[in-house]
């Protein structure tokens, strides 16, 4: 092993060394690693990367689930609109304002409102209307509600909105057409985040990892992705089947499908230094510490859910979604000190904008 070990060093000292310094086969080497003593390298120079770009301390985004009504019909989703065996539920804006406030006096300092994807001027003009409700709180806000047109996110960025996230979930379009029906387009998913970079949002993407067909190199090619759109934020979490799904019978080995995300957050972490990286809510669905996993291999944002708890078992996206009960305040606690036990400490009252989004900006 001697030999594999010091190329796996080399490997790791060049990404370190300089952003997107990992082509293809690269990415693809890391993201194959199964050897305990390979994977806590990997693991430890992503986190050493985190550290220089971020220090020992974690951005929280405060998520309200603002509703589950979906006009789309992925095959993987939960709350997709063929899905009979659902509540659905739309928070008002006054619901959705009270849940800002209150990550406010969490002290987050930055939130994320998502829900199903819907389109049309009655609802770009109520989270319009929202948007500029909740300005006052100086938020950091994440809007995460699918594809719109160009106009409708310019309104939400000029209404103040900062990010928005929305996961390509595979940057292959093959794959992508296998898990969604023919009505769902990839091309005009890529269209629609050419759109908000010229929206000028911190834009962000992400996969999901383990999709059933997916190789390895689709992973390394989807890292590729988003160096290629100049991402600031990634959003990437396991793919975990629901069962109301036409894939919910796919086969699952938790183990192995929470190392494949690990190896996605650190391979991501080398290869694009300063971006901002989600610790998936979904890892704790695989472990109970998935999360803080997520940190030591790279991550450096965390996402509580906020939302009253008698919706929250109307938006599980995938199952075993954990926390459904705890209500914000518990969940605060617990995460203080679930980071404090790995060396992290909380953001509190920063927004945790993305550094490369600022570096960018400045140039």
């Amino acid at each position: 092993m001697g030999g594999g070990s010091r190329a796996l060093t080399d490997l790791l000292d060049q990404a370190k060394a300089r952003p997107q310094a990992l082509d293809e086969d690269a990415r693809t080497t890391l993201l194959s690693l199964e050897d305990p003593d390979e994977l806590a390298a990997l693991f430890a120079a992503a986190r050493e990367l985190k550290e220089r770009y971020c220090g020992r301390t974690v951005a929280l985004r405060g998520i309200i689930e603002a509703g589950n009504v979906c006009v789309k019909d992925c095959r993987y989703c939960g709350i997709r609109r063929s899905n009979a065996n659902l509540e659905r539920y739309t928070l008002t804006a006054d619901d959705i304002v009270r849940l800002a406030r209150l990550d406010a006096r969490l002290g987050y300092a930055s939130l994320v409102i998502q829900s199903g994807e819907i389109e049309g001027e009655t609802h770009t003009a109520f989270i319009e209307d929202v948007l500029r409700r909740i300005a006052p709180l100086d938020l950091g806000v994440t809007l995460s509600l699918g594809e719109q047109t160009e106009e409708t996110y310019r309104r939400w960025r000029q209404a103040g909105a900062v990010r928005y996230l929305l996961r390509i979930e595979t940057s292959n379009p093959d794959l992508y057409a296998r898990i969604h029906p023919a009505d769902h387009d990839w091309n005009r998913r890529v269209a629609c985040l050419a759109a908000l970079r010229r929206c000028d949002y911190q834009v962000g993407t992400g996969v999901m990892c383990g999709l059933p067909g997916q190789t390895i190199r689709d992973l390394a090619r989807d890292i590729g992705f988003f160096a290629e759109i100049d991402a600031d934020m990634i959003g990437m979490g396991p793919f975990i089947p629901h069962p109301d799904t036409p894939l919910g019978d796919e086969p699952m080995d938790a183990k192995r499908r929470l190392s494949l995300g690990l190896r996605m957050i650190a391979v991501t972490r080398l290869h694009l230094h300063d971006v901002n990286i989600a610790a998936a809510t979904a890892l704790q669905a695989l472990a109970p510490d998935g999360r803080e996993q997520g940190v030591r291999a790279g991550a450096n944002v965390v996402m509580p859910n906020i939302t009253d708890t008698k919706f929250r078992r109307s938006y599980q996206l995938y199952a075993h979604k954990p926390c459904l009960d705890e209500n914000a305040a518990l969940c605060r606690g617990c995460l203080e000190r679930r980071l404090q036990a790995i060396g992290e400490t909380i953001a509190y009252g920063q927004r945790g904008d993305s550094l490369h989004y600022r570096t960018r900006a400045k140039k």
